[in-house]
């Protein structure tokens, strides 16, 4: 087999290209080099400071995103964060009912979203309601996350959410965010965005098989209606 060699003239003129790209990601993820973002981890539902295995899955997709970006990442347990907005990147890993930190960013940043946190079992728990909309849990089969770039302070650093249903629907964004960044980037360069993905038989395909259900930023930045109202 016959190996061809690049020459280095042809790598050099490349080199711009790639110095763009890198910028782009940086500014999209709001990780200049050597700067540094939070981590929030989630509790898994049945177990008090354990972390779910298909959540330490996702902080590995996002902590390499955070490396090729040449930032860093400190990792913090959702009831010990303690930062305002803007300051740094975070990344938000979980649904409100394991994740105190994303119940806070969802009433502050998403109030039209609901999620159904009770414990008893029922067609609607689990269930997200955005707007006038409900999207319910059939466990393994169809499961629903929502994937958010939002920004707010003065600092202007993102906070990414990946509030799913189930840990393996945490794991099918971030990598869905891992694919898609530069089109996410290109569509919507530093402003705040609200994805509605749908994760497809996880019981056969894992946290691979994702669609996009929806663009819902503008259902989940208004207020929720109020029930019975006119």
């Amino acid at each position: 087999m016959r190996v061809i060699a690049r020459r280095p003239e042809a790598l050099v003129a490349e080199l711009p290209g790639l110095r763009r790209r890198l910028r782009r990601k940086q500014a999209f993820f709001g990780l200049p080099g050597h700067s540094e973002c939070l981590l929030v981890v989630n509790r898994e539902s049945a177990s008090e400071g354990a972390v779910h295995r298909y959540d330490v899955f996702a902080l590995l997709e996002l902590a390499a995103l955070i490396k090729d970006c040449g930032a860093h990442a400190d990792i913090a347990r959702h009831d010990t964060a303690r930062q305002g907005f803007g300051e740094r990147t975070e990344f938000c890993l979980g649904g409100p009912y394991s994740n105190r930190r994303t119940a806070a960013h969802l009433a502050s940043l998403l109030p039209g979203v609901t999620v159904d946190t009770t414990t008893e079992s029922g067609p609607d728990r689990g269930s997200f309601r955005i707007g006038s909309e409900v999207y319910r849990v059939d466990s393994g089969v169809v499961e629903y996350v929502l994937l958010a770039r939002l920004t707010a302070g003065e600092g202007g650093r993102p906070v990414f959410l990946f509030c799913g249903q189930r840990a393996i629907t945490n794991q099918a964004a971030s990598r869905y965010l891992a694919r898609h960044h530069e089109r996410l980037s290109r569509r919507y360069g530093d402003n705040s965005f609200c994805l509605l993905l749908k994760v497809v038989n996880s019981h056969a395909y894992g946290p691979d098989v994702v669609e996009l259900v929806a663009d819902v930023t503008r259902a989940a930045r208004e207020p929720a209606p109020v029930a019975g109202a006119a």
